[in-house]
């Protein structure tokens, strides 16, 4: 995962089953290229073994205030001023009231007020205790001191109720610390509009034209922008990608739908990356009942769909930047660049199918970004989260010279 390699945090457990949880969390840290230091509650040691924990973080895991073994001490205050991030998931109601009221009495919460990095709480009790107006005040005092609170999720809970009080999944808990890490003050209030994914032309109710796009790559630069800082809507065709809770996400099927959609978000965004594969031709008519299997041969007459991007660069503001997407199978520079001129657009980025690892459906991709002065950049084989960081990046210098 990018933006936290080497990152320093610590991870606080207080005694919930939730702390189960906090293995994986661990591990994800960990594999991500983070450095991570496990402090734990006393009664946290009756939900997870210390050497659980302390064999996927690495490191020896703290819970008190001095070492039994030699005596010697745990100095918080050099653990707080250590971290680049503090995540105390599961974060107790009994935790929560001890760091909004300072009673730091054992380690976790001795080192959550010595510290000067963010921290972070992902709460986990059971739902009448979540939505108990002491539970309210406490993460209300807490982020009036700045922390962040990564909300519980609902769903069933140990008591066997369910509703709000699950303890946010560590992927969640992830993805929020790489957004955290990943802002960018140039992308802070930028409007990016994204188109993704395929169109879909019905043929009659049952059958329909498309293209093997994923919208993997779409979904990745939605990411990437919206981890900046940036206000992210995606308007994108069927796919089975989950999309970021902080981005604005638009269904939609047809071409024509897309156009529709992208043209009442045009003019308001500072940047639009048009990553869909929309399908070029659709049928001329569509039948309201299922064409029926007679002749062994049958003729689909197609006409042209519109071209979005062609279309709405034609209304382009001053310092808006349009970046399309060329996927070509040969010629590949000049068709791309012919699509560049002719849609008038300010970058184009350009894939081969003849790329092994590049195109629809994988995880990587390699791109050309050639812009509107016909300057070549080249990128190596990459993931297509890397890929989209390059195409931040670009954007992000374009914003610095304006």
């Amino acid at each position: 995962m990018l933006n936290l390699q080497e990152r320093k945090i610590i991870v606080g457990v207080s005694g919930s089953i939730a702390a189960y949880k906090s293995a994986f969390l661990i591990r994800l840290l960990v594999k991500s290229g983070a450095k991570v230091q496990v402090i734990m509650t006393e009664s946290a040691l009756d939900f997870i073994t210390p050497l659980t924990l302390s064999t996927l973080s690495k490191n020896p895991v703290l819970s008190s205030f001095t070492n039994k073994e030699d005596g010697t001490w745990n100095n918080h205050v050099e653990l707080g001023l250590w971290a680049d991030a503090f995540v105390i998931a599961p974060a107790t109601a009994r935790t929560l009231s001890k760091c909004a009221v300072g009673n730091c009495d054992d380690l976790l919460a001795a080192t959550y007020l010595s510290a000067r990095c963010p921290v972070f709480f992902a709460p986990a009790m059971d739902v009448d205790m979540y939505k108990h107006g002491s539970t309210v005040n406490n993460l209300n005092t807490l982020l009036g001191f700045g922390n962040h609170i990564i909300h519980s999720e609902d769903g069933e809970l140990a008591s066997g109720l369910t509703g709000e009080g699950r303890m946010a999944e560590p992927e969640t808990i992830v993805a929020e610390l790489i957004r955290h890490f990943s802002k960018v003050p140039a992308a802070n209030g930028k409007n990016v509009l994204i188109t993704s994914g395929p169109t879909v032309e019905s043929i009659d109710p049952v059958r329909f034209i498309s293209n093997r796009s994923s919208g993997k790559m779409g979904y990745a630069i939605a990411k990437a922008f919206s981890n900046a800082g940036a206000n992210v809507t995606i308007i994108s065709g069927p796919s089975n990608i989950t999309t970021d809770p902080h981005i604005t996400h638009i269904g939609v099927e047809s071409a024509s739908e897309m156009l529709e959609k992208t043209e009442s978000y045009f003019s308001t965004s500072d940047v639009v990356i048009f990553a869909a594969a929309v399908a070029d031709y659709k049928p001329l008519r569509v039948a309201t009942q299922k064409i029926k299997k007679k002749d062994s041969q049958m003729t689909l007459a197609l006409t042209k769909t519109v071209d979005i991007a062609g279309t709405l660069a034609q209304g382009k503001k001053p310092n808006q930047i349009l970046i399309g997407f060329a996927l070509e199978t040969e010629q590949e520079l000049e068709y791309a660049i012919g699509k560049l001129e002719s849609k008038n657009l300010d970058y184009i980025v350009l894939n081969s199918l003849n790329d092994p690892g590049a195109g629809f459906a994988h995880d990587t991709n390699k791109i050309t970004v050639i812009d509107k002065y016909k300057n070549t950049t080249r990128f190596p084989l990459k993931s297509k989260d890397e890929v989209a960081l390059d195409i931040l990046n670009i954007v992000l210098n374009r914003w610095s010279e304006i």
